[in-house]
């Protein structure tokens, strides 16, 4: 059975020990607690990853992630209910405005957990920047299933 990944990318207003940054990883650890009861399966940690080039031009320092989750449903659920939807709407407590329209996340349908990796993640991003949505890489406005057929998230 497919499962769907998403990979995030922003950068924090202030520097990482800063009191403004260390509220938003103490919520981060909240959500990521209530993602564990919503359907994730796999967290990958950034650290010792060569960040791309699009997520440290700026000021702020870059904020990666890389999840696994069991269905489209569950992370969009997620993402938008409970804890998770309060933090997006506090997100620029924490996380820089971009001036120009900016991808902050990219969803794809793999196989199996090990297959996702932070090379897979930013190869579906950039794939993303340059095709806009597709089964290969999309977002929730335009979702597919695992099969490549569009799909209306509910």
């Amino acid at each position: 059975m497919a499962v769907v990944s998403i990979y995030t990318v922003g950068r924090l207003n202030h520097p990482y020990d800063h009191t403004a940054s260390r509220e938003f990883f103490q919520v981060g650890n909240e959500v990521y607690r209530q993602a564990t009861k919503s359907g994730l399966i796999e967290t990958f940690s950034p650290e010792g990853i060569p960040f791309p080039e699009e997520s440290v031009k700026g000021n702020g320092s870059p904020i990666l992630t890389l999840t696994v989750w069991r269905s489209l449903q569950s992370l969009y659920h997620f993402t938008y209910s409970g804890q998770h939807r309060q933090a997006l709407q506090d997100r620029s407590k924490w996380i820089e405005s971009y001036p120009e329209k900016h991808l902050s996340y990219v969803v794809w349908w793999t196989e199996k957990v090990q297959e996702v990796s932070w090379d897979e993640a930013f190869k579906r991003y950039n794939y993303y920047i340059q095709h806009g949505s597709t089964p290969f890489a999309f977002d929730f406005k335009h979702a597919f299933d695992e099969k490549g057929e569009a799909f209306l998230i509910k």
